[in-house]
């Protein structure tokens, strides 16, 4: 890595160890992570989440009749509440835009070695490509040439039922 990244973005590119995984919020966890980072926050007097979304962020789901709301399998349905789900996403927002802005500086200060990157970048990527394009192609001409086997198979199956059917002799009752 280049001296002149920041910390920070050198952090996020950097492996770490795995965790138990438990509640996800925006694909990172919500025990591990989330809440921690929001007690910090409030802490240093960044945040101002109340401290029964930080005690208790999971909360049983409502409908708007005010009965316990249960999902199509039967389940009922849990969601995170309201406070800690809103930091969360202004979390992402601010996140998406620092991304962007990284991304920019860098383009606007390096514009050769940006340009020379994506220029890398689209032509590895054209190989693997032509190569999925090609495999795909081939796996839809296979399922094809079967769907159309199994419908030939299944007409041929009718016309025997229906050959044989009028091969019986159909009994009249006098």
């Amino acid at each position: 890595m280049n001296n002149e990244t920041p910390t920070y973005i050198k952090s996020l590119v950097t492996p770490t160890t795995k965790q138990a995984q438990g509640r996800k919020v925006w694909s990172i966890d919500l025990q591990q992570v989330w809440l921690p980072f929001f007690t910090a926050t409030n802490t240093m007097g960044d945040t101002a989440i109340p401290s029964d979304a930080i005690g208790c962020p999971l909360r049983l789901g409502y409908d708007k009749a005010g009965q316990v709301r249960f999902s199509q399998s039967g389940r009922h349905v849990v969601r995170v509440v309201k406070e800690i789900a809103d930091n969360v996403r202004m979390v992402r927002d601010n996140f998406t835009a620092n991304l962007l802005n990284y991304a920019g500086q860098v383009a606007k200060d390096n514009p050769e070695g940006y340009k020379a990157q994506i220029t890398q970048a689209v032509k590895a990527g054209e190989v693997i490509a032509t190569h999925d394009k090609a495999q795909l192609s081939h796996a839809l001409q296979l399922r094809a040439e079967a769907e159309a086997e199994a419908q030939a198979e299944a007409v041929a199956k009718e016309e025997q039922a229906v050959a044989k059917a009028k091969g019986k002799r159909e009994l009249v009752h006098a």
